[in-house]
């Protein structure tokens, strides 16, 4: 019998979006989508820092689902944008269960991918009780061999782009590439920080898929932009930057290999890991291992697939999940 494979479901607009408050600094956007009356589902972006953005909700099923995304603290269009001040992982694990009794679930659906999948793992060890079901994606704990493959080895297969993100550097800091960028990118003159964020950002999204996307930025041809437009691009790129240094500065403030053991507590939960096999953000290695203390998941390992959950295999495999999981309430 031929695979299945699943596309993405149709654009969708939210019916419900607005900011919620969740301390003296923080207001979170906050978005629902599909059926009002659905089977909850919430999706936690990566980075740390990214932002959710319109694709995302694409992959629930909208008659079924009442489909809930968020920007992390910092992130996309939570305010103020950029802030690393009280951001932890901690901070957003109470801000997901902030979100669960503003929008008055009582259980739900939790998909994460990347760094979304660290935190949906926080999350599910802290308010088990309140999880149908995990699908996890790119599995990244950020252990220290996991943040020194994304700084340092992964040069071994993308040795241009590795050179293309140290060498922009002054040469007597390349080789303190991740202090080097912290402090150009935390310069309060945004000509300094925003140029600095792009070549940043670009290096993670130049290693993202097995094969590059059709149009990368080199040969795209550059639209005409006014300043206003370039300077909230630059602002943006900046509060991208800012939150995931932030972070990977503090291990990602959490203790890879403790959440992995109590990933073991999860036995319960129905879950799904998805994890490309050429994956080089998060290499297989970490959700092998997570596999090994989660043996009930469905474990797939796609032949065919980078880190990117926009690469064709991994969106299917993703949205079979999401398909699977409809039967649970």
């Amino acid at each position: 019998m031929a695979e299945v494979l699943y596309n993405l479901y149709p654009e969708l607009e939210p019916f419900n979006k607005n900011w919620l408050t969740v301390d003296s600094t923080h207001q979170i956007y906050v978005e629902e989508c599909g059926n009002p009356d659905g089977i909850p589902v919430i999706f936690l972006h990566g980075g740390p820092g990214s932002g959710c953005n319109p694709t995302q909700r694409r992959f629930f099923d909208p008659n079924h689902y009442r489909i809930v995304l968020f920007d992390q603290r910092g992130c996309g269009r939570s305010k103020p944008q950029g802030e690393i001040l009280a951001n932890t992982t901690d901070d957003l694990v109470s801000d997901i269960e902030a979100i669960r009794l503003h929008l008055n679930i009582n259980k739900w659906h939790v998909f994460g991918g990347s760094w979304g999948s660290t935190l949906a793992i926080a999350y599910a060890v802290k308010h088990t009780a309140q999880i149908i079901s995990l699908t996890l994606r790119g599995i990244f704990l950020s252990r220290p061999a996991e943040l020194q493959w994304f700084l340092g080895d992964v040069q071994h297969f993308f040795p241009e782009v590795w050179h293309k993100l140290v060498q922009y550097l002054p040469l007597n800091k390349q080789n303190d590439v991740l202090n080097a960028y912290s402090e150009l990118i935390f310069n309060d003159d945004l000509a300094i920080s925003g140029e600095a964020a792009v070549q940043w950002n670009a290096f993670e999204n130049a290693i993202m898929r097995l094969k590059p996307a059709a149009g990368s930025p080199d040969t795209i041809e550059a639209k005409s932009k006014s300043d206003e437009d370039i300077r909230k691009e630059q602002e943006t790129e900046v509060a991208r930057a800012r939150v995931q240094i932030h972070y990977i500065k503090h291990q990602c403030f959490v203790d890879g290999e403790a959440l992995l053991k109590q990933a073991s507590l999860l036995a319960n939960i129905p879950t799904v890991i998805v994890q490309g096999r050429y994956d080089m953000v998060c290499p297989p290695q970490t959700a092998w291992a997570l596999h090994q203390m989660m043996p009930h998941a469905q474990f797939t390992m796609v032949a065919d697939a980078g880190h990117s959950a926009m690469e064709p295999s991994v969106t299917s495999a993703l949205i079979a999940a999401t398909e699977a999981f409809k039967t649970l309430t």
